[in-house]
């Protein structure tokens, strides 16, 4: 019957083993990044290393906790697991409540950080030259000589020019800032999920061990 002893103790392994895959996932995603050069940013790629690794971590103390149906183990993976619940619930409504003028802000500061490689990288990517009027007068971007052949394929073309990279980053940024909300989202409620079955898991009965036990 769903819902008793068996029944919740399967369903919590489940949940960390989709977890552990998830942690593999991620630090894949970073190593493939660094290694094939797709991710030049270490910041970034220590980052989600390290999120794989706490994953991993945190899913591999509620799967022995589960099998052993630890009260200790199962009782520090429901505390760290709402805290993660808490945060990662915060930081999707963030990403989804982020207006149109903030995504321009961020993506404002962030092009005035990076370096010129990575300015030239974008330029590349997106076929554009520059960020826009007012922060290429603050911050002058790098050469568009590479460039302009792919905006302007027809040289006789003299009207043609490269758009501004705010122009073609507006849609991106915001894809990916409700992408990560949504997901975020998503992961938050399988975590509360995750706290739910915890305590129903911790406050039930083994009922293969002794009846006048009381766990």
């Amino acid at each position: 019957m769903c819902g008793g002893f068996t029944c919740s103790k399967n369903a919590l392994i489940a949940l960390n083993v989709l977890y552990i895959i998830v942690a593999f996932i991620l630090i894949g995603v970073a190593v493939y990044g660094r290694a094939a050069s797709l991710v030049t940013n270490l910041p970034i790629v220590g980052g989600i290393l390290a999120c794989g690794i706490i994953l991993i971590l945190i899913s591999v103390l509620g799967l022995l906790g589960a099998v052993k149906h630890h009260q200790v183990m199962l009782f520090f993976y429901m505390v760290i697991l709402f805290l993660l619940f808490l945060i990662q619930f915060s930081v999707a409504c963030a990403c989804l409540g982020v207006n149109r003028e903030q995504q321009d802000q961020l993506a404002e500061q962030g092009w005035q950080r990076v370096d010129n490689s990575t300015r030239m990288n974008v330029q590349e990517v997106f076929r554009c030259c520059g960020f826009d009027s007012k922060v290429d007068t603050k911050v002058p971007p790098p050469s568009c000589d590479d460039i302009w052949p792919k905006c302007c394929p027809n040289p006789a073309d003299t009207t043609c020019k490269c758009p501004n990279c705010m122009d073609k980053l507006q849609n991106t940024i915001n894809y990916a800032f409700k992408l990560c909300g949504w997901i975020g989202l998503f992961f938050s409620f399988t975590e509360f999920m995750g706290v739910l079955l915890t305590v129903r898991y911790r406050n039930q009965k083994d009922p293969r061990a002794n009846p006048s036990a009381f766990l």
